[in-house]
This record gives structure tokens, C-alpha cells and sequence, in this order.
């Protein structure tokens, strides 16, 4: 099983490679549930750690409806990227109906090549995920980063299951959503291929490393 770090800091990603990961998704301002990290701090990760790393492409907080404005910005975020060696993106877009907008995600996705492209939770404010899983694998999605609808991983383990069955090989479905040491045994019980943490302890600023040591030993024995 592959454990995915949302780091949230250059802290939390060095945290991440000490620890033993196989990749991180680099992010800013998780109270608000992630936004694009800064130029400056994807460079510092890039230049300076050598785990593959996927950038959260997402210009503000709320919803996931976005201006041409703001479209084009996660455009040149993207490319931003691509320059500086990025491992893949992570990304997505949203009508305000709650269904994918199809015609400016798929324009990320193929700006993304030959970077992987992981489609984020605004997975889990979708109104039908099984439609939704279907048109991420036409799209050539590489992978979904959901809790399965539900407030944490934990609870919205039935629904990923069934989402990990149907997409098969054709896409991943990473687990996230709270996953820690304390229950990750489910998910690896379960069969999934990667799990995605941001090993935060409770009044934790960054990325636990003792506890991104314990999440490695469980998923390896």
C-alpha cells in the first residue's frame, strides 16, 4: 500500500521523506481544506527533497465553481509546475448543479501531461459518484482522492469499496479523509492501493514524523 502525505508546509514534506513516504501532495491553508501553495514553497520541495510530489491546484477556498479569472490562473499554476519537474496535479472543477465540468477539467488534465492527474475531493460533494467515477475514467483521470461522501475515511468505507471495485484498474482510488495510524488497518485490510494522510496530531502545526513512521510500519508488515 502507498501513503500519500498532504503536506501542508516545507516542514511537514521534509516530515514526509524522513519518515519514508512514497509521495506527497504539497498544499497551503489546510483549515480551509487546501489551497495552492505558493511558487516559492513548490521550488523549495522540488529543489530540496526527492520524493515524487503532486501539487494541489485550487486558487481560493469554498466551492469548487470557478471564474475565467480563476481558470486561467490554475492553468498557469499548472504549467508552473510542469517547468519545475512536478510529479502530477491535483485538481478539479465543478458545476453548480454539483456534476463535473467536464470541458475545463479534461482541459487540466490534458495541460497536466505528462504529469499524473488526481481528481480532489471535490469528489464528495458530487451529487452521483458512481456517474462521476465513469466520466473520470473516460477523461483518463489517474486517480481519486475521496472519503467516499462521508466526513472521514473511516465512515465512507462502503462507498469506496464499491468505487475501488468499479474503477478496477482503470483509475485509483486513494482513501483519505482522518486516516491515521490508529485506523489505516482497515483500508489495508480492505484492498486499497494508496491511502492519503496529513498525519496531523492534535494541536499539530505539521505533519507528524513519528506518526508517519507508524502509518509505514503498519502498511509494510
Amino acid at each position: 500500500m502507498l501513503i500519500e502525505i498532504c503536506a501542508n508546509s516545507y516542514q511537514s514534506a521534509l516530515n514526509a521523506e524522513n519518515g519514508g513516504v512514497h509521495r506527497i501532495e504539497l498544499c497551503e491553508n489546510l483549515a480551509v481544506g487546501g489551497l495552492t501553495p505558493s511558487y516559492s514553497l513548490i521550488k523549495k520541495v522540488i529543489e530540496e527533497l526527492s520524493i515524487p510530489v503532486n501539487i494541489l491546484v485550487r486558487p481560493r477556498e469554498g466551492n469548487f465553481v470557478y471564474n475565467d479569472e480563476e481558470f486561467n490562473k490554475m492553468k498557469k499554476d499548472i504549467e508552473f509546475c510542469k517547468r519545475i519537474g512536478c510529479h502530477g496535479i491535483v485538481s478539479g472543477i465543478l458545476y453548480d448543479n454539483g456534476s463535473i465540468d467536464i470541458a475545463r477539467t479534461g482541459e487540466l488534465i490534458e495541460l497536466s501531461r505528462p504529469m499524473y492527474f488526481t481528481f480532489h475531493r471535490a469528489f464528495d460533494i458530487i451529487t452521483d459518484p458512481l456517474e462521476a467515477l465513469s466520466s473520470l475514467m473516460e477523461l483518463g483521470v489517474d486517480r481519486i482522492l475521496t472519503s467516499g461522501h462521508e466526513e472521514t475515511a473511516l465512515q465512507g468505507i462502503a462507498l469506496l469499496k464499491e468505487l475501488k471495485d468499479t474503477a478496477k484498474d482503470k483509475l485509483t482510488i486513494i482513501a483519505g479523509g482522518s486516516i491515521r495510524s490508529s485506523n489505516i488497518v482497515h483500508f489495508k485490510n480492505a484492498g486499497f492501493k494508496e491511502v492519503h494522510s496529513s498525519a496531523l496530531l492534535d494541536r499539530s502545526e505539521h505533519s507528524d514524523v513519528n506518526e508517519i513512521r507508524k502509518l509505514m510500519v503498519l502498511v509494510e508488515n
